[in-house]
């Protein structure tokens, strides 16, 4: 499986529950990677996005451990073992974990490959993604050249677990 992520130079990824910064290439990137795919995400990533409704043209898969909870449009999973019974049968590599924090945590051991916009900047931050730079299992093995948003520069890079 994969990860999709934006992170800054501390790996921080939101405050109060929100991303830290909307980069358009950022988005576009995200949209062509995951557009036809399945994304796993929390309940307040879900909550998160535009008018609290499930992307578009994806089969979404929603944790949360309220028994009520569902939203049209979504798969809601009450356990991480549920979320991966509902993959199964999908091809890894069209799997993307989005978030938030406790999602990438607890899917992390699962996935295989990271998708990272590496935001060279350092925000005031309460969230944070593990980081795979000190992490001796990942390896990042593609960046592209550096890119500006403003004066905001970031690059995309791709990390891959190391084989054991």
């Amino acid at each position: 499986m994969n990860i999709i992520a934006a992170v800054d130079r501390n790996w921080a990824i939101g405050k109060g529950g929100r991303l830290l910064v909307s980069i358009p290439a950022d988005k576009q990137l995200f949209r062509e990677e995951t557009a036809g795919k399945t994304v796993i995400m929390g309940r307040k990533t879900l909550q998160s996005l535009p008018g609290g409704q499930p992307l578009h043209k994806r089969t979404n898969i929603v944790l949360s451990r309220n028994p009520g909870f569902s939203v049209k449009g979504t798969v809601v999973c009450r356990s991480v073992e549920e979320a991966l019974a509902q993959v199964k049968d999908v091809p890894s590599r069209d799997v993307f974990v989005m978030g938030g924090a406790e999602i990438y945590r607890e899917f992390l051991p699962y996935c295989d490959t990271a998708h990272i916009t590496y935001i060279d900047y350092v925000y005031h931050a309460d969230t944070f993604l593990h980081n795979l730079d000190r992490d001796p299992e990942w390896q990042m093995d593609l960046e592209s050249d550096e890119l500006t948003y403003f004066n905001l520069c970031y690059t995309f890079r791709r990390y891959v677990r190391r084989q054991k």
